[in-house]
Formats: structure tokens, C-alpha cells, sequence
């Protein structure tokens, strides 16, 4: 065999060494998951089981009786990218609001400092019937006390006073162990269900990761 012949031999078989093993690493390390405030390649994935992603109690933003089409969103109201997100699902809840039913899930990111609080705060307000104005109220003023280390409690309780809550039943439930425990149990269905980072959206419990864009 000739000199060159070796050579070419010795490069193939290195190829094929190499190849082989990023095939064994991509199986052994399995898909990537996105972090929070992160963005990946668009795409579904595996499904999740129903009951995981609506339960009973689950928020409904629309419901549609015998809707073909539910869209689910885990979110943290302090996530920026879920900021980012919300006048596209705004757009889509004003265009096929009576066809489509948009579910809302809590996942507030532990390192957001004002994350669990502002999640117990939305659901506080649903004591009174107004989850829908409050999530809105949070998303349209989350410039204002995003990404603060220091707990805004009296701000939100602003926030109550101007949707006319009853201040003294929003702080009981606010201060209601219940009510955070409500919160975490959405964080852990997510959880349970792929959910990584925020937002999330499942359509009909495809998951679909990538910009939240209303293109996307």
C-alpha cells in the first residue's frame, strides 16, 4: 500500500471515530432546555400530558366551550421575555379570543426577586374577579419595579386599589398561605411538564420553544 493510500485511511477512519463519538455524546446528554429569559430554535416537541397543563382550577383568559385550539402560557410576570410577549398574546387573545382558549399558568423564576409575590399578588385579585385586569396591570408596568432587590408589596397593593379592589380581603388573601401555595403548584405542573424557562407556550400540549413572537 502505498504511502498516500495509508494516510487517506488513517483520516477516514478518524473521521468516522470522531463522528461516532458526537452521535454517543448527543444520545448520552440528550436535547438542550431552555433557561429562563432564554430563546431556542423554533419548533414542537414531545407533548405533555393534559392534566398537567389544565387543571380544573386553571386560569382561563378565554375559555371557549368545545374549542378546537388551547393555548397554554407558563410565565413569570418579572421575565422581560414574557414582557416581550404579551402584546403579541394580547394580539392573538383580540383576534381568536371566541375560537381559541388561552390558559395562564404561574412560573415565577426564584432568582426574580418580586416574582412569587407578584404571581400571589394576580391571584389575590382573581379572589375578586380580577386576575384578567391585574396580569395586565403587571406586565404594563413591569418597567417600573422589574428587576428591583427590594420587595414592592406597597406598590402592588397601588395596583389593587386602583382596580377597586377591597383592600383589606386582597390583603388577607395575599398574606394567605393558600394562596402561594396555588402559585407553586402551577410552578410545578410546569416543571413536571418540561417547562425550563419562561414563556413557555403548549399548543393543544405540543410545546413550542423560540421567540414568542406573534408570527412564531
Amino acid at each position: 500500500m502505498s504511502k498516500n493510500a495509508r494516510i487517506s485511511l488513517i483520516i477516514i477512519a478518524t473521521v468516522v471515530v470522531v463522528v461516532g463519538g458526537f452521535i454517543l455524546l448527543s444520545r448520552l446528554t440528550g436535547p438542550s432546555q431552555p433557561q429562563a429569559g432564554t430563546t431556542t430554535a423554533a419548533g414542537p416537541v414531545a407533548a405533555a400530558p393534559a392534566e398537567l397543563l389544565v387543571r380544573p382550577d386553571s386560569h382561563r383568559l378565554t375559555d371557549v366551550p368545545g374549542a378546537e385550539v388551547t393555548l397554554v402560557g407558563f410565565l413569570d410576570f418579572e421575565c422581560e421575555s414574557c414582557r416581550a410577549a404579551y402584546p403579541s398574546v394580547e394580539r392573538l387573545r383580540a383576534e381568536y379570543g371566541d375560537r381559541v382558549t388561552f390558559v395562564l399558568r404561574y412560573f415565577p423564576i426564584p432568582s426574580h426577586r418580586n416574582a412569587e409575590l407578584s404571581a400571589t399578588v394576580v391571584e389575590a385579585a382573581s379572589r375578586q374577579g380580577k386576575l384578567q385586569a391585574m396580569y395586565q396591570r403587571m406586565y404594563e408596568t413591569q418597567a417600573e419595579w422589574g428587576e428591583r432587590q427590594v420587595e414592592q408589596r406597597d406598590l402592588f397593593v397601588g395596583f389593587a386599589r386602583d382596580l377597586g379592589l377591597d383592600l383589606a380581603k386582597f390583603e388577607a388573601d395575599l398574606d394567605d398561605p393558600a394562596t402561594l401555595e396555588r402559585v407553586l403548584k402551577d410552578r410545578e405542573d410546569g416543571a413536571a411538564a418540561g417547562v425550563r424557562g419562561t414563556p413557555t407556550f403548549f399548543v393543544n400540549g405540543t410545546r413550542f420553544t423560540g421567540r414568542a413572537s406573534y408570527e412564531g
